[in-house]
């Protein structure tokens, strides 16, 4: 954007972020969060506190005094940015993303750092890692999107160390949590301020917990997330409740290529999403399954769950690769929706592509 088209949008921009001056004390304060936002929005070719200061007419010192020291109520800030969420882009439709993003860095102060796996990266990096919940009303369109929640993951080897913690400015309050868990109370903090999913979709770090589609019942939401092969399911319920590998569950990967609730159907084409190169068709079958209870546990023999659960195969007939879904959503529900959600996860990838620049 130049500094013409951002000049016209200052007084909206304005408007808008004087919806959060309660969150801030003083007024001096609130002042500089809006030259600091100004800032990250112009077409300075550096976003750093320098350069974005000098553009304000603020002292640099000042600038890096207020992002380091000064203070706001950032639950109010996030809380205020839920109900406007939900007071003007709420729609049947929506799509509430959760995912992990990990940055690379340097050393062993910043806070949760530790070597663990980086997706910026494609491996195992030193990183902090932070736990996000997207918001998307996925018009076709002209979607919006934004971000709900963002919290640091924090490592058992940070939780396990409050002096290192302290040191690093954590509050005792922030504990080691898996991220899947994190996810779940965004979601609830959400649905709190007044926030309304029609969908909630996720990668297999979510999918693969049985605990997650627990909590997500106990949420009423609907869900639509990959698993990794090895996930374990039952293809009909067992006759008996028993460590037998006749009556066990079994992967994933071996009910869609043996069982016959999968072997008896077709493949169905559908249309996966739009590219610049035109559409991306995927081939797909799904079958109803009995997903591992997690509630119960009896000398470690697993018991199905009440309930049955969508289990679907996708495969790309041009690369042969092979992705496994599982939804919570009902029986009636079409194969095709299933799909558009599976796959909208592009647009949590797309924030922070956008963010980043």
């Amino acid at each position: 954007m130049t500094a013409d088209q951002i000049r016209s949008l200052q007084p909206a921009f304005a408007a808008l972020l004087g919806k959060f001056r309660n969150c801030f004390q003083r007024e001096k304060t609130f002042g500089y969060w809006m030259k600091y936002l100004l800032g990250l929005l112009s077409d300075l070719k550096r976003k750093s506190v320098e350069p974005i200061a000098l553009a304000a007419g603020i002292p640099v010192r000042t600038l890096q005094e207020f992002l380091a020291f000064f203070s706001w109520d950032q639950q109010r800030v996030n809380d205020t940015l839920q109900r406007l969420v939900a007071e003007e882009h709420a729609s049947d439709q929506s799509i509430a993303v959760l995912d992990a993003s990990a940055h690379k860095k340097q050393g062993d102060q910043t806070p949760g750092v530790q070597r663990q796996w980086c997706g910026e990266a494609g491996k195992t990096e030193n990183c902090i890692v932070g736990q996000h919940l997207l918001y998307t009303d996925n018009d076709l369109k002209n979607p919006f999107s934004c971000v709900l929640a963002s919290d640091l993951y924090l490592p058992k080897v940070w939780a396990n160390d409050r002096r290192r913690c302290k040191k690093a400015g954590i509050g005792d309050d922030v504990v080691y949590r898996p991220k899947w868990s994190i996810g779940i109370d965004q979601l609830k903090h959400a649905i709190g301020n007044g926030v309304r999913f029609g969908w909630v979709t996720f990668d297999e770090d979510y999918g693969q917990i049985p605990e997650f589609w627990s909590e997500l019942d106990r949420l009423g939401l609907r869900g639509m997330g990959e698993v990794r092969k090895n996930f374990f399911c039952w293809p009909t319920r067992p006759k008996y409740r028993s460590g037998h590998p006749a009556h066990a569950s079994k992967r994933v990967d071996n009910v869609c290529q043996y069982s016959p609730v999968f072997t008896q159907k077709k493949w169905q084409r559908i249309k996966i999403k739009d590219s610049t190169r035109g559409p991306v068709i995927g081939e797909v079958k799904a079958a109803r399954v009995h997903l591992v209870n997690a509630s119960h546990a009896n000398n470690n023999v697993s018991h199905p769950t009440d309930r049955k659960y969508w289990l679907i195969v996708a495969r790309n007939p041009l690369t042969r690769e092979i992705k496994y879904f599982v939804s919570n959503a009902p029986a009636n529900t079409d194969i095709k929706k299933l799909m558009e959600v599976g796959f909208s996860r592009r647009h949590v990838e797309k924030w922070f592509q956008r963010a980043k620049q």
